[in-house]
């Protein structure tokens, strides 16, 4: 690693007898700038920045191969912080550090010395190394540059500031691939790696295969991505599987689902210092309901900044990663609605973990193997170069998403490219699984049903909703309530409905107004009336020629 990664520019120290560079220093203000010069000119091999701090790229010792697609995959490399005891060892291992001394004759000698914690501190205190490459990120995975043309030497990369760790069974990939190589990287994707999946239509595969695809390409689209799930009506029906691979080739980390918005803030926090492409909410419980204010902020801002853990200072990271979830007849709310995309399998059977005759068998093991992976990644890169060779065209036909239509335009132009239909085509199906939507146009079309288009205060609604002994609930249970089941308060409502002011839910929305003198909101629900019908037209008799004017 070493080899590849260092810097052509470091100075030439005096080479010890071992082949380590001898480093001379005095007192202790000129071993700080002697030791300040050796590390901003990279006397350590592998030393970069990062905002403003020197790091080092070591090799993980113990990651182990994933035994299963839910497994987190840390990459092979990471950057550490240069703190006073690893610039420590580091010079320990990678230089003679000497000071020139008197023996106890009084002659001059020369000792190997560790500087101390004061000189080390002082050397790294500083947030200026014009010297040192900065080091934007370190990945697995081959990426297309902002330029469009595809990262894949593995090491440093001046241009993008990504450090590429090799794979050892990818080989390179040609820029321009032939038709022939695109039309076996179709085939291999599309009609055996993907081909048993129980897509439950079209655009389940085709929003898949966005997915995977979007850690690939993100540094050439700089476009945000939607949040991604992965949702079967069984267990056993390869959800997975399919977040695995993603994780696999851009390596992953996989969390437990919380619906306390305090805990996920910080999981998110903590998983952004990683430098996986994919983190997964793996086999959320049944039904559950992804409805979560943090998450929806988060997809949709370039970079999150949060307090430390343990401390009163702020980090900022880019989001760059794909968020994934998985699970079982899964649904959204809230704000997650219009910013999630989703991959729905039904194998429509009993066991489908108990199915055979599949193309690749044993595809949950297979996926496994870094040969297999490299094969999957190989066709990857191969349409992807396609792509680009074309210009990558956008698509102009795919739904508007707010802050990720420009990632719905690449993508769909990317798949159209290939001749593979349906992206996003179940957005307006998906819907249905937005279960904020779906209680509130009940409930509001209860409310008119009710009370037609009455002016109501809260109070008012409120003690509409109370139950009279003996008599069926008027609101059919679709009224607001805790999560204990408990009706709201009045103030609780009204904070609520502030909430929905404007906003159609199908085809009925609130409406407010405030009295001058109360200040009191008063509320009433309208309905978009009906379309009238296009009027018939009357079969006309053709006109012969004397009769046209």
């Amino acid at each position: 690693m070493t080899e590849a990664h260092s810097s052509t520019t470091r100075p030439l120290w005096p080479v010890g007898a071992d082949g380590r560079p001898k480093v001379r220093v005095g007192t202790n203000p000129d071993a700080i700038r002697v030791l300040t010069t050796a590390v901003g000119n990279r006397l350590l091999p592998d030393t970069y920045v990062q905002d403003g701090l020197p790091v080092v790229v070591e090799a993980v010792s113990g990651a182990g191969d994933p035994t299963a697609g839910d497994d987190d995959v840390a990459l092979p490399l990471s950057a550490a912080a240069l703190r006073p005891p690893l610039l420590a060892s580091l010079l320990a291992e990678h230089a003679h550090v000497v000071q020139n001394k008197m023996d106890q004759e009084g002659n001059p000698t020369e000792v190997e010395v560790s500087p101390s914690g004061s000189v080390l501190g002082a050397v790294l205190s500083r947030r200026s190394w014009p010297e040192l490459p900065v080091l934007r990120r370190i990945i697995s995975t081959p990426v297309l540059r902002p330029d469009g043309t595809l990262l894949q030497q593995p090491g440093y990369d001046e241009a993008t500031g990504f450090l590429l760790a090799g794979r050892a069974h990818l080989d390179p990939v040609p820029e321009r691939p032939t038709a022939a190589q695109v039309e076996q990287a179709r085939e291999f994707l599309l009609d055996r790696f993907l081909h048993d999946f129980p897509w439950r239509t079209p655009a389940d595969r085709a929003n898949y295969l966005g997915l995977l695809v979007t850690p690939i390409i993100r540094p050439f689209t700089r476009a945000l991505s939607p949040f991604g799930v992965i949702d079967a009506t069984m267990p056993g029906s390869g959800k997975t599987i399919l977040s695995g691979c993603v994780g696999l080739l851009v390596g992953q980390r996989v969390l437990t689902w919380t619906d306390s918005e305090e805990e996920l803030r910080k999981s998110i926090t903590t998983v952004l210092a990683d430098q996986v492409g994919v983190i997964v909410f793996d086999n959320l419980e049944e039904g559950a309901v992804v409805n979560s204010a943090v998450l929806a902020r988060l997809v949709t801002e370039r970079t999150w900044t949060d307090r430390k853990l343990g401390s009163n200072t702020a980090s900022t990271f880019p989001n760059d990663r794909l968020w994934l979830a998985t699970g079982n007849n899964l649904r959204v709310g809230g704000d997650m609605a219009s910013r999630t995309v989703w991959v729905r399998l039904d194998p429509d059977c009993p066991r489908p973990e108990a199915r055979s005759g599949f193309t690749i068998p044993n595809l949950d093991s297979w996926i496994l193997d870094p040969a297999n992976q490299a094969t999957v990644l190989r066709h990857v890169l191969t349409l992807i170069l396609d792509w680009t060779a074309a210009g990558a065209p956008t698509s102009t036909s795919v739904p508007q998403m707010r802050q990720f239509t420009r990632w719905a335009q690449q993508l769909g132009g990317f798949l159209e490219h290939h001749g593979i239909p349906g992206f996003l085509s179940n957005a307006e199906e998906s819907r249905e699984l937005d279960d904020d939507a779906t209680e509130w146009q009940a409930f509001l079309l209860r409310w008119h049903l009710l009370h037609g288009t009455k002016p109501m205060t809260a109070n008012e609604l409120r003690a509409s909703a109370e139950p009279e002994y003996g008599t069926p609930d008027p609101w059919v249970g679709s009224f607001p309530t805790t999560a204990t089941g408990k009706l709201l308060s009045p103030k609780s409502l009204g904070h609520r409905l502030t909430g929905q002011i404007g906003r159609w839910r199908g085809d009925v929305v609130l409406r407010s107004v405030k009295d001058k003198h109360t200040k009191v909101h008063a509320y009433w629900v309208e309905r978009q009336p009906d379309k009238p019908a296009p009027p018939k037209k009357t079969p006309q008799t053709p006109q012969t020629p004397q009769d046209q004017p």
